[in-house]
């Protein structure tokens, strides 16, 4: 039988999950998904966990200890979701050692109410990375204009970095520059370079989803021929930034001393129409050297029939600036779709964190009202019992 995910991972893509929950966690599927998928690592955001922590009860007894202590609702998100972090770190950390520190990583997002603000956004990081305590732990930064130097700044206190939000190939750039300056600024300070890993992820369907929409307006045959294509250019034109800057002598100063090159991650990477192939943003976006983290059944889809051809970006190049050039000849304005998306980007993460801290408040307030139920207590050192297992 053939084994798809294995054909991808030797291609030289790390398949991710986009996806986690205690629930996930406690029954042992993520590490079924590490052992038996070729999942090397996990990514998190404010919309996940907001789902996860409303539909399931593995939390109730957390939330009645956090409800008897008095905490405040965005201490009880940060306990919530990191004890969650860390078990997945801890699940995670076999392929985190057998790849040498590459992947095995999980990641977990700073409050994205602070994206707009450098300061807050490298102290929230360090805290994050002071509390999950995992050396396989990525800090998401939003590519702001903030979080650019926020990327920088923590990249030099040696914390790893997950940067997020990627849509437009000027701020790809721009990411890469802070990612360089920051292990610049780590070797300065005595960091091992070896132990700070970094990607980039680098959004897709909601590309195709904003320019999809924008060539529907327009109407014209030419412009309805273009649907779908925006989204595998785009990122196609940032693998060959990507190549360009990791195969400079800057990057290589930085190599000779230890440093991985900051990977770009594919998100996003579930399709939002359904008249795609649902591992088109998986099959069209192989290349060596990239991680594609795609939601759980986007992994079982391609395990099921995704077709690894090899490399399917590099030589590919000119094609993706012939679709950008017919882009803007129908009329589509693509800075214009990039600002827009960046903007949505973090106003959405907005939303789903405001939700998850609206969730955990009731949660909170119902746990501080009901009297601890039997085994709530036993539950909860189970849990503590098996991620324990998993630090040894």
């Amino acid at each position: 039988m053939t084994d798809r995910l294995s054909e991808l991972t030797a291609a030289g893509v790390a398949v991710w999950l986009d996806d986690l929950s205690r629930v996930r966690l406690s029954s042992g599927g993520l590490d079924q998904l590490r052992r038996e998928k070729h999942v090397a690592g996990v990514t998190t955001n404010p919309t996940i966990f907001a789902k996860a922590l409303s539909d399931a009860d593995e939390y109730d007894w957390q939330l009645r200890d956090l409800a008897t202590r008095g905490v405040q609702v965005e201490e009880a998100v940060r306990m919530l979701t990191t004890y969650d972090v860390r078990w997945a770190c801890d699940v995670m950390r076999p392929s985190y050692e057998g790849s040498g520190g590459v992947d095995g990583r999980v990641s977990i997002e700073v409050d994205p109410r602070v994206a707009h603000d450098s300061d807050k956004t490298v102290a929230e990081a360090k805290a994050l990375w002071w509390l999950v305590d995992r050396p396989n732990l990525f800090i998401k930064i939003p590519a702001t204009e903030a979080g650019l130097p926020a990327i920088t700044a923590t990249l030099a206190e040696g914390i790893s970095v997950n940067v997020t939000l990627i849509f437009g190939l000027d701020r790809y750039s721009q990411v890469m520059e802070a990612f360089l300056a920051g292990l610049e600024q780590a070797k300065a300070n005595g960091h091992d370079l070896s132990k700070i890993g970094s990607v980039a992820s680098f959004f897709i369907s909601r590309v195709d989803a904003e320019v999809d929409k924008r060539l529907e307006k327009i109407g014209s045959a030419e412009a309805k021929e273009l649907r779908g294509k925006a989204a595998v250019a785009n990122a196609k034109l940032a693998y060959e930034r990507y190549c360009e800057v990791f195969s400079g002598d800057r990057w290589q100063a930085l190599a000779d001393a230890g440093a991985h090159p900051q990977r770009p991650l594919w998100a996003s990477t579930s399709t939002k129409n359904p008249d795609y192939r649902d591992v088109i943003y998986v099959e069209e976006l192989i290349a060596p050297g990239t991680v594609n983290t795609m939601p759980e059944p986007v992994v079982h889809a391609y395990a099921d029939h995704g077709e690894t051809r090899g490399d399917t970006i590099t030589g590919s190049y000119d094609e993706a600036r012939k679709v950008f050039a017919d882009l803007e000849s129908v009329g589509v304005d693509l800075a214009d779709v990039i600002g827009v998306l960046e903007r949505e980007g973090v106003e959405k993460f907005e939303t789903s964190w405001q939700e998850l801290l609206d969730g955990v408040r009731k949660s909170l307030s119902a746990a501080g009202q009901g009297a601890s139920r039997p085994g709530d207590a036993a539950k909860g050192n189970a849990q503590a019992a098996q991620q324990a297992g998993g630090n040894a």
